[in-house]
């Protein structure tokens, strides 16, 4: 409807613009002007209308500009194009926290298999090691008894010998870590001692070791023997 209406005014324009013309043409041809000029007035005046209507039509146009369906259909292509990248972004974001938390187990679970071999690994080393102890202990034991049977062994070269020998080898337990338990004149522990004999003395305090009858060695905090006492009761 609008349309037609349109079309109907620029008819209407028209047509006044040519009646508008031949009137002028008319008075012209009474003032005596040629007909050539008249008429080329004529079309220049109608062309001049016609540029002025296209003119006003297109600003009208610009002013109210009428969205295109390419107009419409771009917001949403973007939309669209805007929630793919956000499930691929999220897609990714879902593999990246998988992979860090598989790499965080791991990373724990080799850091468990680290402890646990290094503690195994000592655990070997002090087992290893007390058994070397326990096998020299009797060597540390014959030397103490043979030392025991010279009453001053600085007299006797071979006694002198031994007895170096022997202060050697105690050196060289000690700088292993192996120590002597002490038992006479202590409160009596199942822990480090074994009781063999028991006396009835008044003299010492109850549960107190009175005598030793053989030594006791400690690797660190491992007793390899202990030490057998004679507790008063």
């Amino acid at each position: 409807m609008a349309e037609e209406n349109r079309t109907l005014n620029e008819t209407t324009e028209t047509a006044e613009a040519a009646a508008g013309a031949a009137d002028e043409a008319a008075q012209d041809t009474e003032r005596g002007i040629p007909a050539e000029e008249i008429m080329k007035e004529a079309d220049e005046a109608e062309a001049e209308a016609a540029a002025e209507k296209k003119a006003e039509e297109q600003k009208q146009t610009e002013d109210s500009p009428e969205p295109s369906a390419q107009e419409d259909k771009e917001p949403q292509t973007k939309e669209k194009r805007f929630f793919k990248k956000k499930d691929k972004k999220d897609k990714k974001d879902e593999k990246i926290e998988e992979l860090t938390d598989r790499l965080t187990r791991q990373l724990a679970e080799f850091d468990n298999y680290r402890k646990r071999t290094e503690k195994e690994k000592a655990s070997m080393y002090i087992i290893g090691a007390k058994d070397i102890v326990e096998k020299i202990l009797p060597v540390v034991d014959n030397f103490e008894r043979g030392l025991a049977t010279v009453e001053h062994p600085e007299d006797d070269p071979f006694a002198d010998g031994m007895n170096k020998i022997y202060k050697q080898l105690t050196k060289a337990l000690e700088d292993m870590g192996v120590t002597v338990i002490e038992a006479v004149g202590k409160e009596f522990d199942p822990n480090l001692h074994n009781a063999v004999m028991h006396v009835e003395d008044e003299s010492v305090g109850e549960n107190v070791i009175v005598e030793e009858f053989q030594k006791g060695y400690k690797y660190k905090d491992i007793v390899v023997r202990h030490s057998m006492v004679k507790v008063a009761n």
